[in-house]
């Protein structure tokens, strides 16, 4: 039976913190895609289950270009223009313009090269479980663990002074977290690009060993490089904080599941993956059609825009067994955790060399590491935010 969303979800259940909205969940019993009216009166489309998220990121007739996002899920965007995506920011552009940024860097996060970096990181890690342990028995582990430590990586991969990370992690907070108005979105957005723009003038008068120095031999301008860095800033910090943060809150309240890892730590790479399903903390993407296309038995007029619902493909019972579990030794993988198709994201194996030292760092050094205020008091961020998380974690531990 056709099934019809009447709004876009603003909360999750009571009580399921780590659950996607009970309409997504919903939906996706009825069926894989459904239809999704916006406020402006356009007809869209919300994609729940795995193969058809898949399928379409995978299918160059879904376009992923910022001007063609004419509408709006809260909001009536009628006789609005929307800009296309400034110089560099390729998430939101198709070919060839998107290879033009992405070629460059792909070299540069390479499985390899990031299992180089694995000794920093875990050298990040040690410093700041020191620090927690010094200042302890307790700890916001979001201020003290899990946003400094991808911070400070993806700053010395940039270049990015690490002195002024104070500033910057407040502003991409706030055009990422979902609780600002617009006025002071776009003040943090604007903030961030000016930064980047005087680092990238820095680095052609006095070129360092990073990332962004390397770029400079290419034939992109500094407006290019401004976005690109905007781009790895923000989801080389912003995706991992939260994966760490919120990925200790669900095996603190999964208490087998992390006896299990801390007794076998070989577990670990299974447990970063099955965390990053479980979680899906990027939690959808938006497409539009290019050209009328036949979609899970429905036709989706070009112009059209499709909602992909990261989360509840990661939960479909049709792809995964007993979705809803966190299991650390799961078999079934193949997440989409990560998106799927040219825009699969950049950073995902720098994302798991710290994920991976950093979960079993903390658990071995706090064996008592638990929630200093009840699981319900816990703060997550609003469902309008980008990357779902916490924006606090108080735990605490025997001294």
């Amino acid at each position: 039976m056709e099934h019809t969303f009447t709004t876009l979800p603003t909360a999750r259940q009571s009580g399921c913190p780590f659950d996607p909205p009970k309409e997504l969940l919903d939906a996706r019993e009825h069926g894989p895609i459904s239809r999704f009216p916006f406020p402006d009166g356009h007809e869209g489309w919300m994609v729940t289950g795995y193969d058809l998220v898949r399928s379409v990121l995978a299918d160059p007739r879904f376009s992923s270009r910022k001007e063609l996002m004419r509408h709006h899920p809260l909001m009536d965007l009628s006789g609005f223009e929307m800009p296309p995506a400034p110089p560099g920011e390729f998430l939101l552009m198709d070919e060839p313009q998107h290879s033009r940024y992405r070629k460059p860097l792909v070299g540069k996060f390479t499985v390899r090269r990031m299992r180089l970096l694995t000794e920093r990181v875990e050298q990040v890690t040690a410093e700041h479980l020191d620090a927690m342990e010094k200042a302890g028995p307790s700890a916001d582990l979001v201020t003290a663990f899990a946003k400094p430590i991808p911070s400070i990586i993806i700053c010395e991969l940039l270049g990015v002074p690490y002195a002024d990370r104070g500033s910057f992690q407040e502003n991409i907070d706030k055009f990422l977290g979902g609780e600002v108005g617009d006025e002071e979105l776009i003040a943090a957005y604007t903030a961030t690009q000016q930064y980047l723009a005087e680092l990238v003038a820095a680095k052609r008068a006095n070129p360092t060993d990073d990332l962004l120095s390397d770029l400079l031999d290419s034939d992109l301008t500094d407006e290019e490089l401004k976005g690109m860095s905007l781009i790895l800033l923000s989801a080389g910090f912003d995706t991992t904080a939260n994966m760490l943060a919120l990925g200790t809150f669900a095996l603190l309240q999964n208490p087998e599941q992390l006896a299990a890892l801390r007794a076998d730590p070989t577990l670990t790479d299974k447990a970063v993956e099955e965390l990053l399903r479980y979680l899906s903390v990027a939690k959808q993407f938006m497409r539009t059609a290019l050209e009328d296309v036949e979609l899970g038995g429905q036709t989706i007029k070009a112009g059209s825009m499709v909602f992909l619902s990261y989360h509840t493909a990661n939960r479909d019972p049709e792809r995964f067994t007993d979705p809803h579990t966190l299991d650390i030794q799961r078999q079934d993988g193949g997440h989409l955790a990560f998106g799927h198709g040219i825009h699969q994201c950049l950073g995902q194996q720098l994302a798991r060399v710290e994920l991976r030292v950093a979960f079993p760092a903390l658990l071995n050094r706090f064996p008592t590491l638990r929630l200093a205020v009840p699981a319900e008091e816990v703060a997550l961020r609003p469902e309008a935010a980008d990357i779902y998380g916490v924006k606090s974690l108080p735990v605490t531990w025997d001294a």
